[in-house]
């Protein structure tokens, strides 16, 4: 039995069709599980206001972030391939093609440069965790290096950012060999006197960590971020003990001297743009 019933027939709503809500008009926070607009959450730079969680990321969102719209992608055309013809659960040659197509991106790591102030230039060299986990293959280094040598010839500061699950085993030997070649590259820009920042994301782990990821003249960090070379299980299983609390996180790294300063998202434009100023003064000066 139903607690209403219809007293007048033809009586409707004042619109014709249900009206609903459009998708992706509304965000809610992983964490903290608040509703906010997806437009909100995009201008305060994909962070929680309500509990700063930062969301995870692309290197289209950090260009936009640092750039705006204003930048030049290099180097997009560098490909990877398939050297040793490696299988595991499936062809290294099928997982590249899926993961091109499903990120529609070439590889791990984009390089831009552009405008971060209305002075000063500065290529990013940004890793996606959204090609098969961010992991460093011989394309990763490739454009670092390529990045390097951009800076280096231009006069313009360096920044990376690191976002990645370490080496890729499905290339062997070729991927670890871009921690010495990256590393290489970075002492000849060192040598040079031109400015490097490396900003360490959730996560930054593996090789990468153990190369180019803590070379940086200034190394800095979002907050919560994973940071470590083997993982906290990994770990907890070799010596045999638990971990302290808030283990391999940017706060602990920091607390131990392994990064210079941890910068909210929200405020990476304006610290970069203040500390490159003060790098590059002193390399005017030299």
């Amino acid at each position: 039995m139903s607690w209403y019933k219809r007293v007048k027939e033809g009586i409707t709503t004042l619109t014709s069709e249900k009206k609903s809500v459009p998708d992706g008009l509304w965000h809610k926070c992983s964490r903290c599980k608040k509703t906010f607009l997806t437009d909100d959450h995009q201008k305060n730079a994909y962070v929680c206001p309500n509990c700063s969680y930062h969301d995870k990321v692309g290197s289209h969102e950090y260009f936009e972030i640092l750039f705006g719209s204003n930048f030049i992608e290099l180097f997009d055309n560098i490909m990877p391939s398939d050297p040793l013809k490696f299988t595991d659960t499936k062809e290294y040659a099928k997982r590249l093609v899926e993961s091109q197509e499903k990120s529609g991106m070439t590889d791990a790591m984009r390089v831009a440069v552009g405008n971060i102030s209305a002075d000063m230039k500065l290529v990013v060299a940004c890793m996606d965790f959204g090609f098969i986990g961010g992991s460093m293959g011989s394309v990763v280094g490739e454009k670092i290096a390529r990045a390097i040598d951009y800076a280096r010839e231009n006069k313009i500061p360096l920044l990376i950012i690191s976002k990645s699950g370490g080496a890729r085993m499905m290339e062997a030997a070729f991927s670890l060999m871009q921690m010495a070649k990256t590393a290489a590259k970075l002492a000849l820009l060192g040598k040079a006197g031109i400015p490097y920042v490396s900003l360490l994301t959730d996560p930054t782990t593996g090789g990468v960590t153990a190369s180019f990821a803590m070379l940086g003249d200034v190394n800095i960090a979002e907050p919560e971020a994973l940071i470590g070379f083997a993982g906290p299980r990994v770990i907890r299983e070799t010596i045999g003990k638990d971990l302290p609390k808030g283990f391999q996180s940017s706060e602990f790294v920091l607390e131990h001297g392994f990064i210079d300063f941890i910068v909210d998202r929200t405020e990476l434009k304006t610290k970069l743009i203040q500390l490159l100023q003060i790098m590059m003064k002193r390399v005017k000066s030299v």
